[in-house]
């Protein structure tokens, strides 16, 4: 990295940004320590298409809807404290504008041919990078990694090494030669970052605060409102406005069926759906809290959450995917849904005129990708009741452990007391056009004995919950065997944890 870069580096985070809207003239993003205005960027332009046309193409697009992480780039974000955080994104779902005021790091930015960076310097020493087409998203995935502030050296297995490097921190990363191997151990042989690394120097100081935009352009509008009234006053008035967050949907959208709306209302840096809240009673996530946040803060009050979220996408994803975007597509094969219905969760709905409404998630969901949300009105938060219930476990079936879509989900969320069933809820998804609870199942469950003779019974009628779809994921038939076997592995995990326990 030359020393011009680590100067503008160092300095970044105290970058002073005129206040109010900024306009076409004025947006720009610091890039690799420079500041670059973004001027000529179209309003649906990704990160990914703008940097390489600054040059920066060692970010790839490899499958353009964020599974391969060949686009992986840094950005700064809060950390704890008022410090930040080099967080690793899909640069082929980000829309560029959404980084106006921001910093940037891509694989140019971590080191160069005459001045390799630690990660760079163990993925050549070691093989890893075969093609070489993934291997700056790699880069980028490991150097966040690498500057983890609580990331120690401690006992290794198979997903940490003994330096502390989490495995999963790769999740998302894509290679098609399968060298995983030597990527592996590149993580595994990575040191500590160095007292005067200009990388690890950035992070003592604050992430810069989101700036609000106004683009105008020939494909469209993109604004970023300065507060949530003014973002559900453009809802309101400007009926082909889009409201969008993490972008993990909306951009595969832009990318595959070359989706444009006339206007993009950001959404995802609006402290009003920001907030995490943890009372005696309630957890309270707004709607636009990255799951990576949720994974980090929320894990331990809701065990639930804790088991779906590592299943859930990508880390890349995770980090720019919300539970508002999740819920507010209505997708049937949502991975969150069926969590969130057995935990007996509602979404508070808040619009310019109405206020806020609280609506039950099992009454949320009315038919195919439609739920009773309004077109004017968003998630500001989901509430989730304390405490949750002793017994949950979160079953999804696909084709691959992690990164992948759901072909059936299954959450439980039951309450046992005196080894009887006292409450049971049931939330499924991928088995129907909408995430649904399974009532007919949740009576069988209820009032009797928690054993084998009860969970088969229940079976019986858990697999015909819904009405299973014929599909490229899965059969109908498949479907409604899948369903049919989650409580007995339920029930046999049960045991063993109350074995091991005694």
């Amino acid at each position: 990295m030359s020393r011009g870069v680590a100067a503008h580096l160092r300095c970044a985070g105290s970058a002073a940004y005129t206040p109010g809207i900024r306009t076409n003239r004025d947006s720009a993003v610091t890039v690799n320590g420079r500041v670059v205005p973004l001027a000529g960027a179209v309003a649906h332009a990704t990160a990914l298409d703008w940097l390489r046309g600054l040059g920066l193409t060692g970010a790839k697009e490899g499958c353009a809807e964020g599974e391969c992480g060949a686009c992986a780039v840094l950005v700064a974000t809060a950390g704890p404290d008022g410090t930040a955080v080099w967080t690793p994104v899909n640069s082929c779902l980000v829309p560029v504008h959404a980084l106006d005021g921001q910093e940037v790091v891509t694989s140019e930015g971590l080191g160069s041919p005459d001045d390799l960076h630690p990660v760079q310097q163990q993925l050549a020493a070691g093989g890893g990078s075969q093609c070489g087409y993934c291997t700056p998203g790699f880069a980028c995935a490991m150097a966040a990694e690498f500057y983890r502030s609580d990331r120690e050296a401690g006992p290794a297995d198979a997903e940490h090494g003994a330096n502390g490097f989490e495995l999963h921190a790769l999740s998302g990363n894509l290679c098609r030669c399968t060298g995983y191997r030597p990527i592996r151990d590149a993580a595994f042989r990575l040191g500590m970052p160095l007292p005067d690394d200009p990388l690890r120097e950035r992070l003592s100081a604050p992430a810069p605060a989101p700036v609000a935009t106004e683009l105008r352009a020939a494909d469209g509008r993109f604004i970023r409102p300065e507060t949530l009234e003014e973002a559900l006053r453009l809802l309101r008035d400007e009926p082909e406005a889009l409201a969008v967050a993490g972008s993990t949907d909306w951009g595969v959208d832009v990318n595959l069926r070359g989706a444009r709306a006339p206007l993009v209302v950001a959404i995802d840096r609006l402290p009003e759906l920001r907030g995490i809240d943890i009372t005696g009673d309630t957890v309270e996530i707004g709607g636009a809290v990255p799951l990576s946040e949720i994974e980090r803060r929320v894990g331990e009050r809701v065990p639930l959450l804790a088991q779906l979220l590592p299943q859930f996408a990508s880390r890349l994803i995770r980090n720019r995917a919300t539970l508002g975007g999740n819920l507010g597509t209505a997708s049937p094969i949502g991975d969150a849904a069926p969590a969130l219905l057995a935990l007996g969760a509602g979404v508070v709905l808040v619009s310019a005129d109405g206020g806020e409404r609280e609506v039950d998630l099992a009454d949320y969901f009315t038919g195919y990708r439609t739920s009773v949300r309004r077109r004017d009105e968003l998630i500001r938060t989901v509430r989730i009741p304390l405490p949750t219930p002793g017994l949950t476990a979160f079953h999804k079936v696909t084709k691959r452990r992690f990164d992948d879509i759901s072909s059936v989900a299954v959450a439980f969320a039951l309450e046992l007391d005196g080894g009887s069933v006292t409450r049971a809820r049931i939330g499924l998804g991928g088995v129907a056009a909408t995430p649904l609870r399974a009532y007919a199942t949740e009576q069988v469950l209820e009032g009797r004995p928690w054993n084998a003779s009860t969970v088969a019974a229940a079976s019986m009628v858990l697999q015909r919950e819904g009405t299973p779809l014929d599909d490229h994921r899965a059969s109908a038939a498949y479907r409604a065997r899948m369903l049919g076997t989650a409580l007995p592995a339920l029930f046999a995990a049960s045991a063993d944890d109350e074995e091991a326990t005694a």
